[in-house]
């Protein structure tokens, strides 16, 4: 997908400092008749959902063709076994490195002590993650991944359809697996599959090139809602939160570039524009085919990058599944006035190691977050309290999971010998970090 960085980059800039000042203009302009929202705001919220659904609409082909054409590209490699194992290996340690940092703030900043009793606005999730949950969850109902839910309301009941997006990782997995045993008879599907995939990334790259607006109305929308009185209340917490991103993407992701021969320049300067996009789309499965762009412009072997980055887009989430789950259950035990133990503490490390595909590469971290509520015994309510400032949040959360996941794939690369060092550091000086 040919997009032009710099430019595309001044441009998102520049529609999320537009959105900036909108939002602060629909907040200034106050509520509507009854309260409702006033036009403005209404507007910037209708924008920003039509640019969520469409990206939304997108991801389940997306995951489906580039899960399958990323396990047939296996075949490709040389020690294809080694490479996934290496693979799936880096992404639970830097998922360690990063749940320990949460951890660490957690227990230093202890957010939410001194707000038990204080009002603040809680809404109840739509969805709730526990491990029997989970667990069923990963066994499909049927052959596409679909589920429906009926809401009855005073006008009648409403029935809609939506993909289950593990379910249809794994179904994808299955299928992908399966071309590989099956070896030749399988290369008219596959011909379809890529031909699928070469679609679908081209409309996302239509919908891509709508992000400036889409990042405007998304943050104008977030602070016409929200103001600053939610991350006056919450504060702290957010405050960790982007504390722990800004540490594991500015010092840990370094670290680990240098203690692998890399410097960190050229990495961010190729992969700010994925980065970028994660911030503001808000999904990393919606950034996939940025994503591995850059990767490739690094200099990963084109094959490798094809397998690693589809698989990391729906399952290494070290911003949603690691930093924020380890806070947040910090947070709601101080806010219900509920101690934790050591044994809380590793159960909230192993769920983040072992449950990050919960996550599923989509906006928000919910599912997450209440199976590692769940997994503690806490109040699956205290999700609520958190919901206001959670597009805030999840802005810097997929920017970090976007980070990771090409810093594994590069890291991986390079470990393996098919890291292109010279495309690595090629022009990357020169671009904008």
């Amino acid at each position: 997908m040919a997009l032009h960085y710099r430019s595309f980059g001044f441009q998102v800039l520049a529609g999320m400092a537009v959105g900036l000042l909108l939002g602060l203009l629909a907040r200034s302009i106050g509520s509507g008749p009854g309260g409702d929202l006033n036009w403005l705001a209404t507007a910037l919220k209708t924008t920003g959902s039509i640019f969520v659904s469409l990206l939304k609409a997108v991801v389940p082909p997306l995951v489906f063709t580039a899960i399958v054409a990323s396990i047939a590209n296996l075949r490709a490699l040389d020690n294809a076994a080694r490479l996934a194992g290496q693979t799936l290996l880096w992404f639970a340690f830097t998922a360690l490195i990063a749940v320990v940092i949460g951890l660490a703030i957690g227990l230093i900043v202890q957010p939410g002590v001194g707000l038990h009793g204080q009002a603040l606005a809680v809404t109840k999730p739509d969805s709730f993650g526990g491990w029997l949950d989970f667990l069923k969850g990963l066994v499909p109902g049927n052959s596409f991944a679909l589920s429906a839910s009926t809401k009855i309301a005073e006008t009648g009941a409403a029935t809609t359809l939506s993909f289950n997006i593990l379910q249809l990782l794994v179904i994808s997995i299955a299928i992908g697996l399966a071309t590989l045993k099956v070896g030749d008879k399988a290369e008219p599907f596959l011909a379809f599959v890529r031909s699928l995939l070469a679609i679908v990334r081209a409309i996302l790259g239509w919908i891509i090139r709508l992000t400036p607006i889409g990042s405007a109305a998304l943050i104008g929308s977030a602070i016409a809602s929200y103001g600053w009185s939610a991350l006056a209340q919450l504060g702290t917490f957010a405050g960790a939160v982007y504390l722990g991103l800004g540490l594991v993407l500015l010092l840990v992701y370094p670290l680990l570039l240098l203690a692998n021969g890399l410097k960190p320049l050229p990495f961010f300067a190729k992969a700010w524009p994925a980065i970028q996009l994660g911030f503001v789309s808000r999904s990393s499965v919606g950034t996939m085919p940025v994503t591995e762009t850059v990767t490739e412009r690094l200099g990963v072997e084109k094959s490798y990058a094809a397998f690693a980055i589809p698989l990391a887009s729906t399952t290494k989430m070290d911003g949603c599944a690691s930093i924020y789950p380890a806070l947040a259950a910090i947070f709601i035990a101080n806010f219900y006035g509920i101690t934790l133990h050591a044994a809380d503490y590793g159960l909230i490390i192993f769920v983040s190691v072992v449950g990050s595909a919960a996550t599923a590469g989509l906006t928000g971290a919910i599912v997450m977050l209440t199976l590692t509520l769940s997994t503690l015994g806490l109040p699956l309510e205290g999700a609520g309290l958190l919901l206001a400032i959670d597009p805030i949040l999840d802005m810097g959360r997929t920017a970090v999971n976007v980070a990771g996941q090409v810093l594994v794939a590069t890291v991986v690369a390079k470990r393996e010998g098919i890291l292109d060092e010279a495309a690595f550091y090629g022009e990357a000086e020169l671009a904008p970090a």
